[in-house]
């Protein structure tokens, strides 16, 4: 079932591969689109979205710009075309030199040449020019890191962005609207302090490793006959979703 504009009391999905199958019944005007995840938290959605709307599957990387001393706090985000995004609220109240923002920024630029490798290898970018495309993430706290992302694939030429997640702050929601993309939520975001995790009835960190084996058990299966079947994305570790 798909949940209302408005989420119950306790948490609507079980797990993000739940919170995917639910919103690519959402997504369905949508079928052979490009489906791009934001790593971590974005793949296990993304890969049941990809499947129900038979598309192509990769990922956009984009990182938060983490404030120094308090890395759970970020002032911006980058993605893979290295363009960095600013809360100039946030930034200008830090009071940060140039060298620091600079060298912030670069070291986050390595990290996403570093994940790049580990979670793409060898495999060429996917095409997106004149495309539509789904961009996936586990939810929106600040928008900053889905702004960067979508900035970076407008560079791309593609022929419209849907962007979509269980949930978003108000604020979140209002900044990637200004992009003029279409967003799909789980449900609409209400007043109050938002948490990405609580639209989750089980909730943890994804690490670089599980990221790594989703994407590959993908490419690995495309080719297969029984990967064709509806809701039977399986390993021998039983059902990724």
């Amino acid at each position: 079932m798909i949940p209302s504009n408005h989420p119950p009391t306790n948490s609507p999905f079980e797990n993000r591969s739940d919170a995917g199958s639910k919103l690519a019944e959402k997504l369905q005007q949508y079928r052979g689109a490009v489906v791009l995840a934001i790593p971590n938290g974005g793949v296990p959605l993304a890969i049941p979205i990809a499947m129900a709307l038979g598309g192509d599957l990769d990922v956009v990387i984009s990182r938060k710009l983490p404030i120094p001393l308090r890395p759970e706090g970020g002032f911006g985000a980058v993605a893979d075309n290295g363009m960095p995004i600013f809360n100039e609220i946030i930034l200008r109240s830090l009071n940060l030199s140039e060298y620091d923002v600079n060298y912030i920024i670069n070291k986050v630029r390595l990290d996403i040449q570093h994940r790049t490798k580990l979670y793409k290898g060898n495999r060429p970018p996917t095409l997106i020019s004149g495309r539509t495309v789904v961009l996936v993430d586990d939810g929106l706290a600040t928008g900053y890191t889905m702004l960067a992302a979508i900035q970076s694939i407008k560079r791309r030429n593609p022929k419209e962005i849907i962007v979509t997640a269980p949930s978003s702050s108000i604020e979140a929601l209002n900044l990637v609207r200004k992009e003029n993309v279409r967003v799909v939520l789980g449900f609409e975001p209400s007043p109050g302090k938002y948490y990405v995790s609580a639209a989750y009835k089980n909730w943890s960190t994804v690490s670089d490793e599980e990221v790594v084996r989703r994407l590959n058990d993908w490419y690995t299966r495309l080719h297969r006959p029984q990967f064709l079947r509806p809701n039977t994305y399986m390993d021998n570790r039983g059902p990724l979703y």
